[in-house]
């Protein structure tokens, strides 16, 4: 009973984070579940408790994502994924997590110069297959795709919103893994389903909080996630190394 109620209140406050911003969820939720249950069940929770929640995102928020951006990015995420479960089997993960620190970085700076992506099919794709290729190196899909959306100069509620349905997407891409490892079971889906009530209410306390910004606020604020992204995926993998 102690477990389930630490991984709920986990679950909300990570939840906070997405019903403010429109990700960060996994970010803030997996390390922290990790101290407390198995890394790889955490991932599973969090891939898990976005795929329950996900329909409802996308059903209420049909009006406002950018659905040719979300299908774009979301071919490519299925193309780059595989690519990223390979290049980890062959490399070194700390390796690559400084790699993706690097890369992180690198779009930062782009976002903080105010350079501007053209939303053309291509950058949509390629967003995707970077997002994939994180995804499947880390389990981090979305420095890339909020940096599409920032660097497209998307109004703030839609790519809060964009954000949102495109997590669900990768997740659900993510689940045949998933099966295939193991790691769904009757515990798993269990705490994951006792824990739903937590991200519902946490989501909309972030949503309330959301009102409350501007378009720069909101940028401020998701510029410096990305920013604490970087360094805590450079942190692992320097930590890692030594």
């Amino acid at each position: 009973m102690e477990l389930i109620a630490l991984i709920s209140l986990t679950v909300f406050i990570a939840a906070v984070l997405r019903g403010l911003t429109g990700f960060g969820f996994a970010l803030a939720a997996v390390p922290a579940m990790s101290l407390i249950i198995a890394p790889s069940r955490a991932v599973t929770l969090a891939i898990l408790l976005q795929c329950m929640v996900g329909l409802r995102d996308t059903v209420r928020m049909r009006a406002l994502v950018n659905r040719r951006a979300l299908l774009l990015m979301t071919i490519g995420s299925v193309l780059g994924t595989p690519l990223g479960i390979l290049a980890l089997t062959r490399l070194s993960p700390d390796a690559m997590r400084i790699v993706l620190a690097v890369l992180v970085a690198i779009g930062l700076a782009a976002l903080l110069l105010k350079v501007r992506l053209d939303e053309g099919r291509r950058t949509a794709i390629g967003a995707g297959m970077v997002a994939g290729l994180f995804s499947g190196l880390a389990a981090m899909p979305g420095p890339p795709a909020i940096a599409y959306f920032l660097g497209t100069h998307t109004p703030a509620v839609n790519t809060r919103a964009s954000l949102m349905v495109f997590f669900f997407l990768t997740s659900l891409v993510a689940l045949p893994g998933l099966i295939w490892a193991g790691e769904i079971d009757r515990d798993s889906l269990l705490q994951a389903g006792i824990a739903l009530p937590a991200l519902l209410i946490g989501t909309w306390v972030g949503g309330q909080a959301f009102k409350r910004l501007d378009e720069g606020g909101y940028r401020t604020a998701a510029i410096g996630l990305l920013a604490v992204t970087a360094a805590l995926t450079a942190m692992r993998g320097i930590g890692g190394l030594l």
